[in-house]
């Protein structure tokens, strides 16, 4: 009995551990779609000089916004769940 004991406090710091680096993974998924939303002004202007993709520029910039969206909510969800699993311990 007292082995369990001792293994669930053995267990209980890397649990945490893991914990901490998925909420840190949360924050960067977080701000690197923070980061898509700001660089998508800057970037438009130069795939709008590519002929290539001239007539599709209405795909491009809703797939831009669209992994921007994705990656803030992603991470905001691993941040949200994560810091519930740390809470409760």
């Amino acid at each position: 009995m007292n082995s369990e004991k001792s293994d669930k406090n053995e267990k209980a710091p890397k649990d945490k551990n893991k914990v901490v680096v998925q909420i840190i993974w949360g924050i960067a998924l977080t701000l690197a779609g923070i980061g898509v939303f700001f660089r998508i002004p800057q970037v438009m202007p130069r795939i709008e000089k590519i002929e290539q993709f001239a007539s599709v520029m209405v795909f491009i910039r809703f797939s831009f916004y669209l992994l921007g969206m994705l990656l803030i909510g992603g991470g905001l969800k691993k941040i949200y769940i994560h810091f519930g699993i740390l809470k409760d311990r």
